[in-house]
């Protein structure tokens, strides 16, 4: 008798959607081997890390790979520390490891979920730092030629959200390990609120780790207890001219300057001023405290999500002209689709 695997447990918005099997990998020679056997199979392939950033609208039909595995290596040269981090490892875990040891560098990070090897594909980032800034290379599995290769940081055409990952090589790349520099010399980043009522010249790394975590557990709900995939909308990039455009008509509105005459919008700043906090349709809800995550609020199914993005999405349109994109990816029967 055939019989599908939940996926319930392995997607942080909770959704009750299942695959046909589901491959949980604790070694990177599994899962060289299980990615390379199914691409080449017949069947649609998924590669799963924590599972906070993606939303299944449908059953999978195919197989999907988790990627559990474990290690952290550290290598030293005077101030200099270079981490080789398997994808496996809890990015959050690893933020605390290394301001318990005094790496610094990644402590503005603290509780952004998913695992390691997630972060090169969506440059995480968080109160003014991003994960280029430390990123040293990237080594992943070709999975045309069966290759693992290691990828410089520069060559991973990093931008706001963004990387090679998502372009050239999407569909073609699982990444299996990430190398991090991080510096023994401790030199807080305070510039965004509200990091900046910090003292920079008594502050320590514990201190920055620990506001940052408070500041996201008031205002992010808890994946275990209101299902959600953190931010869903990423902040919207427009012009300087645009943006004083906007604050002659909405002074109020937030907007962090740029190089080359642009301005990053608070993409929360504009759902909540647009009133759509604690919207709903179906069983998924703009979250009452944080206008940027969309929660599942009442055993919602993926397209309860995507609608209620998309009317986000309009509403906002209407009433800034500003277009919103989505973070999450957006899974099908048969893998990635666009939201609509």
């Amino acid at each position: 008798m055939y019989m599908s695997v939940s996926l319930l447990k392995h997607n942080t918005l909770g959704l009750e959607q299942s695959c046909d099997e589901l491959f949980v990998v604790d070694s990177k020679a599994s899962l060289i081997e299980n990615c390379l056997s199914l691409y080449h199979s017949d069947k649609a392939l998924m590669i799963l890390g924590g599972g906070s950033n993606v939303v299944f609208t449908e059953d999978f039909a195919g197989s999907v790979v988790k990627i559990a595995t474990k290690g952290i290596a550290v290598e030293q040269e005077g101030n200099e520390v270079l981490l080789t981090v398997e994808a496996g490892e809890s990015w959050h875990e690893l933020v605390a490891y290394c301001v318990e040891h005094n790496f610094y560098g990644i402590e503005n990070l603290a509780l952004i979920p998913g695992t390691v090897g997630a972060a090169p594909i969506q440059n995480i980032g968080a109160y003014g730092v991003e994960f280029s800034q430390v990123c040293h290379s990237v080594e992943f599995l070709d999975l045309d030629s069966s290759q693992l290769y290691e990828i410089m940081a520069a060559d991973c055409q990093f931008d706001y959200r963004e990387s090679i990952f998502k372009q050239q090589l999407k569909h073609k790349a699982v990444i299996t390990a990430v190398k991090i520099k991080l510096t023994k010399v401790w030199v807080p980043q305070l510039d965004y609120a509200p990091l900046n009522t910090l003292d920079s010249t008594t502050v320590s790394a514990k201190q920055v780790f620990e506001l940052v975590c408070q500041i996201r557990q008031s205002k992010l709900p808890d994946p275990a207890v209101l299902g959600n995939v953190g931010s869903f909308f990423k902040n919207p990039i427009i012009n300087t001219d645009k943006f004083e455009t906007l604050k002659d008509k909405f002074p109020q509105i937030i907007g962090y300057s740029l190089e080359n005459s642009l301005v990053k919008l608070a993409a929360g700043w504009l759902i909540e001023n647009a009133g759509l906090k604690g919207f709903s349709i179906g069983g998924a809800s703009v979250h009452q405290l944080q206008a940027l995550v969309l929660v599942n609020s009442a055993n919602a199914t993926g397209n309860d999500i995507c609608q209620l993005a998309l009317h986000v999405i309009d509403v906002i349109e209407q009433r800034f002209e500003v277009s919103l994109e989505t973070e999450p990816r957006m899974m099908a029967q048969f893998g990635e689709v666009v939201l609509s």
